[in-house]
This record gives C-alpha cells, structure tokens and sequence, in this order.
C-alpha cells in the first residue's frame, strides 16, 4: 500500500438522511475507481462499508463504515496533488437514531457530501448534518442521488436546497436526461458532457454539451461564474469585461470558493447504474480542501479549553493522533479508527496516551477498507488509519510524543433520550452481561448502562428504541447474551407531610434468653432532598448509649423497605427521646426491631405521602411545531419554564414527572417527523396527585402483596 503525503489526502464525510443512498454511492465509488473487484449492492448485503451483520440485515447503516479510493487529479487542478490521490471515504449513519455515531465521527472529516433524494429534496437529516458541519468548520457539497427513478426532479430537488440553506447553493453540474433517461452530466465548469454507460464501469466519454441543453448549460454556467466572482473585485471586472473567466483561472477559483465554504455546489448521480461517479470522484479529489486546509485546535490542558497549543497537519510536526472510533471485534479484539494529526507515524512506534498517562505500542498499522484491514509502513498527517489490540485506549483519547503533550476535544454528544430496563433470560446470560456490554459500551458513545440503586435494575439507555433493539441483537449474536426489554420503573419515593409521636415495643419470652426493647420517637418532615436524619435525644440512661445505633438501623432498615408501597421512605428527622430496657433480655436485635415497630407506628400519624421525580426537559425543534409541543408536555402534568428562539428553531425548557416521559422519544419523533431533539435530566421530587397515587400504590400492591403481607407482619 503506497504511503500517501498531506497534500494528496482527502477526508471525505459522507453524511444525509436515511435512505438517500450514501452506502450505495460509496460502493459505486470504490468500484469505479478499481478498489474493488465486485460492484456491491445494499440490496444484496454485499457493499464494502456495511458489512455488519445487523446493518446487512436491517439494510441500513448503524455505525461508521471507512474506505477508501485512489483517483487520479486534473492537471490543472490548483491543489499542489500529485497524479493520484487517495480519498478517504467516511460513511455515517443517516438515520436518526444513530445520527450521533454521525456526529461522532464526523470530527475526522475535512469536508463533507452530503446525499439527496433527488425525488424528495432537503430532509430533516440534511439540515442536522448541514449543522454538525457548520459545528466543525468544514466545506461541503451536496449530491443529489436516485437521479434515475420516476419523480426524480433537479429543478425541484434544487429549489427545496437554496429555500433550507440558501442563495450559495449552486449547481456545478447539469443532468443530461431525466429519470430512466438519466445518462449523464455537464460539467458547468469545463462546460463538457460528460455521457455515461448504465450499469457500466462509470467512466465517462467527454463530449460536447447537446444543442438542446446549450442555452441552460451557458445559463447555470454563468450563475456559477457570478457567484465564484462575487468579493473578488480582479475576478468580477474579468467577468465583466470579457464575459466569462478562463478554465485555467476558473477551476482554482472554484476551489478557493469551496474551501472557503463561501459556495456549496450541488452535482449528481445514479449509484445503481453508475452514473456519474467517475465525474464526482474527479470532483472530490480536485475541489475539496487537503487536510492542512482544515484549521484544528489543540487544547495543553483536556479540562482547559483557555490554553491552546498550534499544531498543523504537518509532518514535521510532533507526531500525534485522536481516536474517534472504537470497535469491539469478538476476534480482533479492540479496533481503533484514529486519524494522524500532527507528525508522521511509524510501524512499531511507541506513543503516549495523554489522556491515561500510559503508553501504547503501534504494532501492525492499518488503513481500512470496510471490514478488510490492510498493514502499512507509515501514514502521513492528516491521514486516517486503524490498529488492533491497543491495551487500553478508547474512542475520543488523543496519544503522541511524550515531549510534546496535547489534547484534542472529542465531539459534543447528546445524552441518551429513551431508556429501557434490561433483564437476563437465564442465569448464565446474567453472569456475562457486565463484561459483554462494556465491550458494547467501548465502541457506541451514544449508549449508557447503570444499575438504578432503588429498583435494583439494569438500565440501558440510547439514542431511541431501535438503537437500543440493535445494542440486544449485537449482544446476542457476538456474545450469546440474551436479554429481555421492559421500560423502567419510575423510582417513585415516599416522605411524610405531618408530625408523629410513637412508641415500639419488642418483647419475646419463649424460654430461655428472652428479648425486650422499648424506644420512643418523634417524627417530622425535612427540606426535600435531604434524605434521613436520625437524632438522640435520649437522657438520663432511658436506653444505654451502645443501643442506640441500633434503633437508628432498625428505623433506617424499615424507611428502606417503605410504608405505603414499598418505595423508600425520605426527608423526615426520627428523633429519639425515651426507651426502656432490661438487664438481661435486652439487645442490639431487640431494639432494632423496637425502632423498626416505632417507625412503622409513626408512619399512620405522620400523612404519608407518595413523591415522583420531576425532570428538567429541554426540547429542540422547529418553532412552527412550539404551540403543539408545548401543549403536548402541558397535558404530561409539565410546566413550561420558557421558550428560546434560535434562528427558525425554538428551545422549549420544562419540568415534567419522569411517569409521563417514558414514552416521549416515539411520539416526539410522531409529532415532528423526526425533526425535534429532547434531552432530559433528574431536577427534584415533588408530590404525587392523590389519584394517581392511589392508582400506584394499588398496582404497587398487587405486584408484590404477598412481600408487603409479610414485611408487615
């Protein structure tokens, strides 16, 4: 494999909505440029990035897939390439519960395509990417794919582009044909046709552009020019006075524009047929920005953004690189996908992980083509490469020379929106199951696993239901651990709203060592939040001071254990004044029972009460779906905190109980087509409405009367 320099890479993002094609295209791509011997098809499972067995199954992508193409540069391209170059194809999820893997590793690309149903036009992912890219800084284009299928329209697919995103969307190519008719492009820069074989190797035959078309090519290609020339007073009075601009001045001004993200161009394809391919490929390699075009910022400090350290993609730099990607192989073990930032990196080097503080041996460097993993010598600065078997480096941990420390930030993710509870089918499944989702865990950022400590369950919480689907088929199809979902329950608590005064008393005798213990408490409410608090008040050897601590473990055992419906009960002060004893029946289990009696008396004087967790909710979405949104939380019992307007999205804040957000990621994704975001987080617990607390203890109840009968007796 040839060692490729800064300035002949390409870090390519292919990026859009679901369904617009992006793994068709990519392996279109691969096999126009010869890298590989079969053209792949989705609908066979056969393409190159999508070579999980979930996605060849789901016909869909669910995580990062990397390739890469070798291409051969426009000689009059201003680029400073040489004759080839090698494009690094990045191919990211498009649909919306896997968007964040997008986001994720998005970070390694130094522009993007975006992909476009050629029928449909702009789509709710089009602008989440649109965002993610002008989140990192770098240039893109869009591609309008499908153009071969009925109802496809370049006319229409272009209005809905320059309506979402504006006046600098323009068009670098024109169709030639329409629908089944598609054939080929015209290039509005060389002002050439560029006519395809369907179902061909997708190279083109260069033509002239057809008479029919000649007055719309001279059109756009004018547009084209207009807009390339615009702040670039030598440029525009070259524009005017002979009419156009030269090709030689044309193509390297096509490309500072680009670069400079001050026009996103807008060419087309037929993956299916290989249709145009060729033409884009020629695109990519000549228009789109080299890594070192890309600025980057190091940080000395992870924690202190404030401190920042110069670094270019530059090989003679200090050598340093950022994982953005970690897969779990059950065979290979660890998988890291980083991309070289700074310096040149060599088979067998040694690096330290700045973020650990450990060091990691570079054994067997790799670059990747879909799950083909192909050994290296070197790779240069801004090159993107993998390495297996790293002993304890993760996604998002930057590693380099030691003599030279610096930290890049890892992508801004959202936490998860849906959580559900997870329990294992057998006992054997329930001893693998740590293990087997942390490796899970290594290689999905967007998943969280915890233990709820109240209802003692394990939750597993995502980006949306099917993400959470696929985390349970990968964990039983790679480690043979089965698990059943169930939503989670609501860690409701319990407290008290009065004051009590009562009396426990335990007295055994049977034969023998009998057992006696008497205390006496008083109980009052406490600010919320502020758990248990026991207080001794006794005097004058009521109860002997090494007893006590047993009454504060039997009141504390039986809060645990809860009154009303077995939920903990909290914020209440037991204060204990009074007790008897004897001599000889008295103990430390007497009196813990004594004070477990005491409780449990208190509790029927003291207004018991049933408390929810409310949760800080911030929705993001279109300010168009606002009224209906906020509606919609009002009737979840929520109380809207406000309202912020950012651009023609609106940030709704609200406090909602968590009981009525168990099922809001699915019908936020209904009620806005996908186009809204929630994220939520614990703010405090509030009373439960008589009603409903009736309806929870009763259900409570009936699921565990016979604990309770017991506990009670």
């Amino acid at each position: 494999m040839k060692s490729y320099l800064t300035k002949d890479i390409r870090n390519v993002g292919i990026v859009g909505h679901g369904g617009t094609g992006k793994t068709q295209l990519v392996s279109s791509l691969l096999y126009t440029a010869g890298m590989t011997p079969r053209w792949g098809k989705v609908a066979e499972g056969s393409t190159t990035t999508d070579w999980d067995e979930e996605e060849i199954a789901r016909k869909i992508s669910i995580q990062t897939g990397l390739s890469y193409a070798e291409w051969a540069a426009t000689p009059t391209t201003p680029s400073g390439s040489s004759e080839r170059v090698k494009i690094n194809l990045i191919d990211l999820p498009g649909y919306s519960t896997f968007i964040t893997e997008t986001k994720a590793s998005l970070i390694a690309a130094d522009a993007a395509l975006i992909t476009v149903d050629a029928h449909v036009g702009a789509q709710v992912t089009t602008e989440k990417v649109w965002d993610y890219c002008t989140e990192y800084d770098i240039p893109r284009a869009f591609v309008l794919t499908w153009m071969d299928r009925e109802l496809s329209s370049f006319e229409r697919s272009m209005e809905s582009l320059e309506q979402v995103f504006g006046r600098n969307v323009v068009a670098l190519q024109l169709p030639i044909g329409a629908e089944r008719g598609f054939r080929g492009v015209i290039d509005l820069v060389a002002m050439k046709a560029h006519i395809y074989k369907p179902d061909g190797d997708g190279k083109p035959s260069i033509e002239e552009i057809p008479a029919a078309l000649a007055d719309d090519a001279k059109e756009a290609h004018e547009k084209l020019v207009e807009m390339i020339a615009e702040g670039d007073d030598e440029m525009m009075e070259e524009f005017f006075r002979e009419g156009t601009i030269p090709i030689h001045d044309l193509i390297p001004a096509v490309r500072k524009a680009i670069v400079a993200e001050k026009i996103f161009p807008v060419l087309m394809v037929s993956s299916l047929h290989n249709i145009g391919t060729a033409s884009l490929l020629t695109f990519l390699t000549d228009a789109f920005p080299h890594p070192d075009e890309h600025a980057q910022v190091g940080y000395k400090d992870p924690e202190d953004k404030g401190d920042r350290v110069e670094r270019k993609y530059d090989d003679s730099q200090p050598l340093s690189l950022f994982v953005f990607k970690t897969l779990a192989d059950p065979f290979a073990g660890r998988i890291n996908y980083f991309k070289v930032k700074s310096g040149v990196l060599k088979n067998d080097a040694t690096l330290n992980n700045y973020n650990r503080g450990t060091q990691e041996r570079f054994q067997h460097i790799q670059v990747v083509q879909g799950k083909q993993l192909t050994e290296v010598g070197d790779l240069h600065a801004g090159d993107i490469g993998a390495i297996a078997k790293l002993k304890e480096t993760t996604t998002g941990e930057t590693l380099g020379d030691k003599v030279s420390p610096i930290y890049y930030s890892p992508a801004r993710l959202p936490e998860p929106s849906i959580t559900f509870a997870i329990e294992p089918k057998t006992r054997a499944d329930e001893d693998k199951i740590g293990v087997s989702i942390h490796k899970i865990l290594e290689e999905d950022a967007a998943l969280r696993f915890m233990r709820d400590p109240q209802t003692k369950e394990f939750l597993l919480a995502g980006s949306g239901q099917q993400h959470i689907e696929v985390v349970v088929a990968k964990l039983h199809k790679r480690y043979h651990v089965d698990l059943t979902l169930k939503p989670p329950k609501v860690p409701y608590r319990e407290t008290i709203r009065g004051k009590a005064d009562a009396e426990g008393k335990h007295k055994k005798q049977s034969g023998g060592h009998g057992q006696f213990g008497v205390c006496r408490i008083k109980m009052e409410p406490i600010e919320r939040g502020k758990g248990v608090e026991f207080v001794d008040d006794v005097f004058g050897g009521a109860i002997p001071r090494n007893w006590i601590p047993s009454v504060e473990k039997g009141i504390r055992d039986a809060a645990a254990r809860g009154y009303l419906a077995g939920f903990p009960v909290v914020d209440f002060r037991a204060v204990l004044y009074d007790g008897k004893y004897h001599d000889v029946d008295s103990s430390d289990m007497a009196f813990k029972i004594a004070g477990s009696l005491a409780f449990k008396e208190a509790m029927k004087q003291a207004r018991p009460a049933l408390l929810e967790p409310v949760m800080h909710v911030e929705v993001y979405a279109p300010d168009q779906y606002s009224g209906d949104l906020m509606g919609d939380l009002s009737s979840r019992r929520g109380r809207i905190a406000g309202s912020e307007a950012r651009g023609h999205n609106v940030i709704i804040k609200a406090q909602v109980p968590l009981a009525e957000m168990l099922s809001y990621a699915n019908d936020l994704t209904s009620k806005t087509q996908g186009r809204a975001t929630y994220s939520m987080e614990f703010s405090h617990y509030d009373y439960v409405p008589n009603e409903l607390a009736e309806k929870v203890i009763a259900t409570h109840k009936a699921a565990h009367g016979e604990q309770l009968v017991e506990e009670e007796a």
